[in-house]
């Protein structure tokens, strides 16, 4: 049977093997909810890179350029982190080129040895669910954390998708077994629980709410986020 396993920080990667694993990458406030956002309102791809600079630079090749760190929008690019910017097809066939403090870094950590990344969020997390059930390699889900330290959404995201594959995967991965039942204790009061969380109260501070509760939403979206080569595109899930 396939096996799950969760990974709470991308600092800790190297004491797991990502070697042809599905990896699903987790940034829930916010880069993987908002690249989720962006890919379902009809983006035509997205491009992750680490580094400010260098996604500064793809403006000039026809790109849209989002730029965020600690929370705040980069200065001098079009875009920030929110996903609300992309709702409603504001920006359906362009390319975005993408860099965020946690999120784009876990991409990077993982995309040369597993068989696919794909993106995590709680507004497509059945999706995301049917679609590695449906697949035959075992799953790694990686949480990008908050500068290498454990956070909450993440992780209860990481219960929350180790729930919807049982029984389909076996775990013998005590992060796993306890992130699951973190999540399945706290399933019926999801925004209450995490608004404890210190990275949503950073957003808290900088006055959008909206934010979080768009990330916070469940099912919104029925693709999924796969990279192919070096670019995310969205994905719908085969059905029988």
């Amino acid at each position: 049977m396939r096996n799950i396993e969760v990974c709470v920080s991308p600092e800790l990667i190297h004491l797991y093997d990502t070697k042809e694993k599905n990896v699903v990458i987790v940034d829930i406030f916010r880069a993987t909810s908002t690249m989720m956002a962006a890919l379902a309102n009809g983006v035509e791809s997205i491009t992750p890179i680490m580094d400010l600079e260098a996604c500064r630079d793809f403006a000039s090749k026809g790109y849209i350029i989002a730029g965020e760190r600690n929370g705040l929008a980069a200065e001098g690019f079009e875009l920030g982190n929110s996903p609300l910017a992309y709702l409603n097809q504001a920006y359906s066939g362009k390319k975005i080129a993408m860099t965020t403090t946690n999120g784009t870094l876990a991409i990077e950590k993982t995309k040369e040895d597993a068989h696919q990344v794909l993106l995590g969020a709680f507004v497509n997390l059945k999706a995301t669910a049917q679609y590695l059930i449906r697949q035959s390699q075992d799953v790694l889900i990686l949480c990008a954390g908050w500068k290498g330290k454990f956070n909450l959404e993440d992780s209860l995201y990481a219960g929350a998708l180790v729930n919807c594959l049982h029984p389909h995967f076996r775990t013998d991965c005590d992060t796993a077994i306890a992130l699951k039942s973190l999540y399945e204790s706290n399933a019926h009061r999801l925004q209450i629980f995490l608004g404890q969380a210190s990275h949503a109260k950073r957003l808290q501070n900088q006055n959008i709410e909206a934010d979080i509760d768009f990330c916070l939403t469940l099912d919104m979206y029925q693709i999924v986020g796969v990279l192919t080569g070096d670019l995310l595109k969205g994905v719908l899930p085969k059905t029988e």
